[in-house]
């Protein structure tokens, strides 16, 4: 079993910056590719980004692409979101997520963990 807890949330200008991190308890977070999704009111979750087990390969949603870097290091335990450039319309909550597969995943359904989410909310 792995619980999974996210921060760095919060109020942001458009434009600005926040960084999230996902920490993982009960197995090391080391074995598990890891991912970021968000939930939006009245939308559907969707994919944001995600990292291989090893790190070295990474996988992001053309909205975010060359605004948010998902990073990790392995002999720490978090995985971070580094976002960069907000948008109003990347207000949402960020859930992270964790998969016994070691590539990265952009499918919910391929993850076994989530966590509760963390909100961000971007103000135009």
């Amino acid at each position: 079993q792995v619980q999974l807890v996210e921060s760095g949330g919060g109020l942001v200008q458009a434009g600005g910056s926040l960084r999230l991190s996902c920490a993982a308890s009960g197995r090391t977070e080391s074995h598990y590719a890891m991912g970021w999704f968000r939930q939006a009111p009245g939308k559907e979750r969707e994919f944001v980004a995600a990292i291989s087990r090893s790190g070295g390969s990474t996988a992001y949603a053309d909205s975010v692409k060359g605004r948010f870097t998902i990073s990790r290091d392995n002999a720490k335990n978090p995985v971070a979101l580094q976002m960069n450039s907000l948008k109003p319309e990347d207000t949402a909550v960020y859930l992270c997520a964790a998969t016994r597969m070691a590539t990265a995943q952009t499918l919910g359904h391929r993850y076994d963990w989530w966590g509760q989410g963390t909100q961000v909310t971007v103000a135009s």
